[in-house]
């Protein structure tokens, strides 16, 4: 990935807390015919190794585990928030007009080792955790046991597991700290007079790194 030195977000907790809030990464591999990518939701076992353990199942139909079975490395990619910028909201714009637009996002990227898992209590035990994760805090949690045992060991024999541990990892925050502070603050202004949610976080992270 390519990584502007003021953009590098290198803080292990923080690369972390965007995977736990954007779970939904897109793995990628390469395959026999080329490049493979999927969207999978994944879990982080962040005690599991010093930085951590994502895991996760695929279709036992999607080929792309053939692959990592067959030793192919793998990348997952973890997009966090994200926004357009316009150059109107910059100061230098009124100063020298010499502004163009960007976009703002927040992104981590996890490459390791992939060990693809078919024993059915694992994966019993993964969509277990993954299903309450995202159940938490609903007034009326679903839970796999909510289903008929049957049913749910049917599904199982359509999964397959795979458990990446963390070897290497990146955070990239790119939202406006390598502007002046004028425009930081342009930005951040900007941004608040938005309706979109997206802009909303947007603002918050324009203001945390830009200390504006």
């Amino acid at each position: 990935m390519y990584q502007p030195p003021h953009f590098r977000e290198e803080r292990l907790e923080v690369q972390h807390a965007l995977i736990r809030a954007h779970p939904l990464g897109l793995l990628i591999c390469s395959g026999e015919d080329g490049p493979l990518a999927n969207p999978v939701p994944f879990l982080l076992d962040a005690a599991a190794a010093p930085k951590g353990v994502v895991r996760a199942h695929l279709a036992r139909a999607n080929r792309q585990w053939q692959a990592l079975a067959a030793g192919e490395p793998a990348l997952a990619v973890f997009q966090g928030v994200d926004t357009y910028v316009t150059p109107s909201w910059y100061e230098t714009k009124k100063e020298t007009g010499k502004v163009v637009p960007t976009w703002n996002y927040a992104i981590v990227q996890v490459r390791g080792p992939v060990r693809v898992i078919e024993d059915r209590e694992w994966l019993r035990r993964q969509i277990t955790a993954l299903t309450a994760q995202h159940e938490e805090g609903r007034t009326q949690p679903w839970a796999v046991t909510d289903a008929p045992e049957d049913f749910v060991a049917a599904q199982l024999k359509g999964i397959v597991g795979i458990e990446m541990t963390i070897e290497s990892i990146e955070g990239k925050w790119k939202v406006s700290q390598n502007r002046p502070a004028p425009d930081r603050i342009g930005v951040a202004e900007g941004l608040a007079a938005e309706t979109d949610p997206q802009a909303a976080r947007m603002e918050r992270l324009v203001r945390d790194y830009g200390r504006v």
